[in-house]
C-alpha cells in the first residue's frame, strides 16, 4: 500500500527557513516522481518543487520562479523520504504543503501538474507570520 506522510510544519518568521519530510512507504522511492504543491489563487493547487523519479541514476528537478533559488527538493532513498528545504520563506509561502508521488517518469512540464500524481499525503501546514 503507497503511503506518504508528511511532517515539519510550523510557525516560523519571515526569513526563516523550514524542512519538510515526506515519509514514503509501500514502493521504492527512486523508481516514484515525487512533487511538492500548496494551493495557490485560481488554482486547486500550484506546484512548488518536484523530482522525477531515477532514469539512468539521474534525476530531474523542477521549480516555479516563485520559489526557485529559496527552495529545494532532495531525497534519502535509505530513509524513504523526501525532504522539501525553505529559505527565506515569505508570508505568502504560508500554505498546507502537500507531496504527492506517481511511479511514472516525470519531465520538467509533467511533474509540476497535480493531475499528473496518483499518490497523495494529507499535507502539513506552514505559516509565516511574525
Amino acid at each position: 500500500q503507497v503511503q506518504l506522510v508528511e511532517s515539519g510544519g510550523d510557525l516560523v518568521q519571515p526569513g526563516g527557513s523550514l524542512r519538510l519530510s515526506c515519509a514514503t512507504s509501500g514502493f521504492t522511492l527512486d523508481t516514484y516522481s515525487i512533487g511538492w504543491f500548496r494551493p495557490a489563487p485560481g488554482k486547486e493547487r500550484e506546484g512548488v518543487a518536484c523530482l522525477s523519479r531515477s532514469v539512468g541514476g539521474t534525476s530531474y528537478e523542477k521549480y516555479p520562479d516563485s520559489v526557485k533559488g529559496r527552495f529545494d527538493i532532495s531525497r534519502d532513498n535509505a530513509k524513504n523520504t523526501v525532504y522539501l528545504q525553505m529559505n527565506s520563506l515569505k508570508a505568502e509561502d504560508s500554505a498546507v504543503y502537500v507531496c504527492a508521488g506517481d511511479p511514472r517518469f516525470l519531465d520538467g512540464r509533467q511533474c509540476s501538474l497535480p493531475d499528473n500524481y496518483q499518490f497523495w499525503g494529507q499535507g502539513t501546514q506552514v505559516t509565516v507570520s511574525s
